[in-house]
């Protein structure tokens, strides 16, 4: 079977983009850990509803605004701030 260079194309797009995405994530950690450990230093909880609530409107916002399903953004955020609260509580559970 002949490969398709369209195809081809796209799918070296895509695996590009996935490659960011996946850096961009690395470097999104690497700061939320720092925050966990200030948050450890302070006394402060692991989670802030507050923030969370403020991040999910703007990202649903910011979704809408370039043609995503603020539902996918709102999941997708939803995971990802679900993994650094579990990250802070460790980071705060070693402080004990």
């Amino acid at each position: 079977m002949q490969s398709d260079p369209d195809l081809e194309r796209l799918r070296g797009s895509i695996d590009n983009l996935d490659t960011a995405i996946i850096c961009l994530l690395a470097e999104r950690f690497k700061i939320t850990q720092q925050v966990g450990y200030l948050k450890r230093e302070r006394g402060l909880a692991a989670a802030d509803p507050e923030r969370e609530v403020q991040q999910i409107a703007r990202l649903r916002q910011l979704a809408l605004e370039s043609n995503l399903d603020p539902e996918f953004a709102e999941k997708l955020l939803g995971f990802i701030v679900a993994e650094v609260v579990r990250h802070h509580e460790a980071i705060a559970a070693d402080a004990q």
